[in-house]
């Protein structure tokens, strides 16, 4: 059984696709948007990630994760990544619609944290509470300032997928015998060395939600001149966050700013200034081969671009609120789940009884780039 206790699932039929969501029992669907959370999972996962922070939010909060398409109980659909992540954010805006709700506080995890920024900018968000976001400007083929590398986002996308993960992830491989399986993959890049728990079967099992038919994951690579010889094509996961269709710093320039906690760990292996999963680090450092140097293939530094275009957020009248915690990895949730607990509720304003107490953490708020 991948559902815990208090956890219930049903299919949502919307105009664009059918979509599968978690809820608890017992959560009022009266309950006002200013106490409505929406969990969105990232990529390679699915809703099931979210279940023990659903079941410790407070009950008089509604709570509820939505699979994006092509992953978990949602329907596998094609992705056009030439719209970036806007077929997710767009899923995610019809699921609201059709269980009739405006907008509502939203919670993004890695690729996640792309879709509800994007959400933010197209439909509106209450609030924003980012997990170890994607940068604001895609994954790979950056420099700090957003702007891309080579014209076609060489190394980047669909083509940069491992084969063999891929290939077990088709196959429903749930063993550790090799490094590329989901198993092992949870355990490197999704966590620090340090996390232990009795769920890695369900995380597991949510990893192998993912589709791989075509126009999933991974998505279609084409070829380039430019060092590592392929670039990002045009459909599919991966491609989504190719800079040439992504770029989320827009919302610096909304109108009305929803507050946002950031929250990210210090050893996170996929989201870094020297990410494990960035073909330009993994070239730096040896394990790709004809790496041509800093100067033409850098690492892209994804918390720095983060920090930096939340900087701006500040200085146009947003609030922003870091935490950053020493030796977690890419899932704060599962890692330290009191403070992300705690980040979560102070991001949405929540009061309620008993009061909540603050864990220690290393917190503080974005200062202006001026």
């Amino acid at each position: 059984m991948t559902l815990f206790d208090g956890i219930t699932q049903r299919i949502v039929a919307t105009p664009r696709l059918d979509v599968n969501i978690l809820e608890r029992d017992g959560d009022d669907p009266s309950t006002p948007p200013e106490r409505t959370v929406v969990l969105v999972h990232g990529n390679v996962s699915s809703s099931l990630f979210w279940q023990e922070i659903m079941q410790d939010l407070p009950g008089d909060l509604r709570v509820i994760a939505v699979d994006l398409r092509g992953f978990g109980g949602t329907e596998h659909a094609p992705i056009d990544a030439t719209r970036g992540v806007r077929d997710f954010s767009d899923d995610v805006k019809a699921t609201l619609d059709a269980l009739g709700l405006p907008a509502v506080h939203l919670v993004g995890w890695s690729m996640g944290g792309g879709v509800v920024m994007q959400h933010a900018i197209d439909h509106g968000a209450l609030s924003l509470t980012l997990q170890a976001p994607v940068s604001p400007f895609g994954f790979g083929g950056t420099r700090r300032d957003g702007t891309r590398l080579t014209d076609d986002d060489a190394g980047c996308g669909g083509g940069g997928a491992n084969p063999d993960f891929v290939e077990r992830l088709t196959r429903d491989d749930d063993s550790d015998e090799a490094p590329t399986s989901p198993r092992s993959v949870f355990r490197s890049g999704y966590v620090s060395a340090a996390y232990t728990t009795e769920h890695e079967d369900v995380w597991v099992a949510s990893m192998l939600t993912t589709s791989t038919a075509s126009g999933n994951y991974p998505g279609d690579g084409v070829a380039s001149d430019n060092w590592p010889g392929f670039a990002a094509g045009r459909v599919g996961v991966l491609n989504t966050m190719a800079p040439q269709y992504f770029d989320v710093s827009g919302i610096v320039d909304l109108a009305v700013k929803p507050p946002i906690v950031w929250v990210h760990g210090t050893t996170d292996a996929i989201v870094s200034d020297a990410s494990f999963f960035d073909l330009n680090n993994l070239g730096k450092l040896g394990i790709v081969p004809g790496w041509p140097g800093d100067d033409v293939a850098p690492a892209q530094p994804m918390v720095s671009q983060t920090r930096d275009v939340l900087a701006r957020y500040t200085a146009a009248g947003g609030e922003v609120r870091e935490v950053a915690l020493e030796g977690v990895g890419h899932s704060p949730h599962l890692e330290r789940p009191a403070e992300f607990r705690h980040a979560l509720l102070g991001a949405i304003g929540y009061v309620g009884a008993p009061a909540d107490p603050a864990p220690p953490t290393e917190a503080f708020i974005i200062p202006s780039s001026d």
